[in-house]
């Protein structure tokens, strides 16, 4: 991965010969770290009385979990969520004073990095708790952990009569434990009746863990009212721009524009096909623009053009363009006809995100949810940092 600091030099190379620009970029990432502390902000402010963390796991949903985790915390976030120890460690590297929870739990061996990385494991069963424990005594360590209750998802997490039987444990005092939470199953869907159950069946554990905070809602669940917030409310997705509330518009701003470079420009004839499979012919003469992205770069296949099908749309010189026939694994072809002939070039560079078009349109066409489009952004561009520090 590439990171490229000289904004200007990016820009001015939008429109000029490959030469011109920096040596080696077919394609440009730009992630707007003020629009991630913005939408912070303005979680954090929709939560108040609740304390709003900050989920950067999967390097920060693909945009960079150094430099996203700084940003936040030099925002105010105070609380960071990760789903390993190797991002505990890069989120404690940039923020020494936060508390980072590990999602995917303690692991048999593990605790001299919890202490090493000063960070909490997200427990989720007896066994796993014993072990936590065990490590506790011999070491010494005194680091809390957080308590998963399972409400509803199947994943991780205690059942509810497990749950219950740590309250002894509880009115003891010295429990060791810093939160108690659990994980919408349904949150994005405002009238699904889980949301309810799930809410109700958390009240009523998190009032057996008396003096422990409670943290339920995720990015969606924060928009579904307070008796959903409890203490901390646990943000990911909305963070980095995707809608929240897709039952109405976004109320997040965007943080990541992706351009990439046109390898060429080719006309052909009416009847003629274009790319693996032939799945999309030409209804006229058409000019086409052959651009460095494919599904190697998470641009998914699912997105390319087939006959009597909306395929994905490009920006090129400001005008939507279809995708013209299959993606393939490094290129794709953009129908550019009704683009002025002048407005492209070899060289030039075309808006897959941005200018309109959004992290969750690009997801419909792809057929999966805007988590999967920024996570699997590839490794090949290279990544601007707007803002921030």
């Amino acid at each position: 991965m590439t990171l490229v600091s000289d904004t200007k030099s990016i820009d001015a190379a939008a429109n000029k010969p490959a030469a011109t620009a920096p040596a080696g970029v077919t394609g440009v990432l730009t992630i707007d770290l003020d629009a991630i502390v913005a939408n912070w902000r303005k979680l954090n402010s929709q939560a108040i009385p609740a304390d709003c963390a900050a989920v950067v796991k999967a390097d920060a949903y693909g945009c960079g979990i150094t430099q996203v985790s700084r940003a936040l915390a030099k925002a105010g976030c105070r609380t960071f969520f990760v789903a390993t120890l190797d991002e505990a460690r890069a989120v404690r590297e940039v923020t020494p004073t936060s508390a980072i929870y590990v999602l995917d739990g303690f692991f048999p061996g593990s605790g001299d990095l919890y202490a090493k990385f000063d960070c909490r494991p997200v427990i989720g069963d007896a066994t796993e708790l014993a072990e936590w424990d065990a490590f506790r005594t011999t070491s010494g360590w005194e680091g809390p952990a957080a308590i998963h209750i399972d409400t509803g998802m199947n994943r991780l997490g205690f059942r509810i009569a497990d749950a219950q039987a740590l309250e002894p444990r509880i009115k003891n005092g010295n429990h060791g434990f810093s939160l108690v939470m659990s994980h919408l199953v349904s949150a994005e869907v405002l009238g699904d009746p889980i949301n309810g159950r799930q809410v109700a069946a958390f009240r009523e554990i998190a009032s057996l863990f008396s003096g422990v905070p409670a943290s339920l809602a995720n990015s969606s669940g924060i928009f579904l009212g307070s008796q959903f917030h409890f203490d901390l409310v646990r943000p990911g997705a909305a963070l980095y721009g995707v809608n929240p509330t897709p039952e109405a518009d976004t109320p997040m701003l965007p943080v990541v524009d992706l351009r990439v470079r046109v390898a060429q420009t080719r006309a052909i004839e009416k009847g003629e096909t274009v790319g693996y499979g032939a799945t999309w012919t030409a209804r006229h003469p058409t000019r086409l623009a052959i651009v460095t992205a494919g599904y190697a770069d998470g641009y998914f296949r699912a997105a390319g053009g087939i006959d009597n099908v909306r395929s994905a749309e490009v920006m090129v010189a400001g005008q939507r363009c279809p995708i013209a026939g299959r993606i393939s694994m490094d290129l794709m072809a953009i129908d550019v006809t009704d683009v002025p002939p002048g407005a492209i070039r070899r060289g030039g560079m075309v808006t897959l995100i941005g200018e309109g078009i959004t992290v969750d349109e690009l997801a419909h066409h792809f057929g999966t949810i805007g988590y999967e489009v920024l996570t699997s952004l590839g490794k090949r561009y290279a990544r601007v940092y707007k803002g921030g520090d």
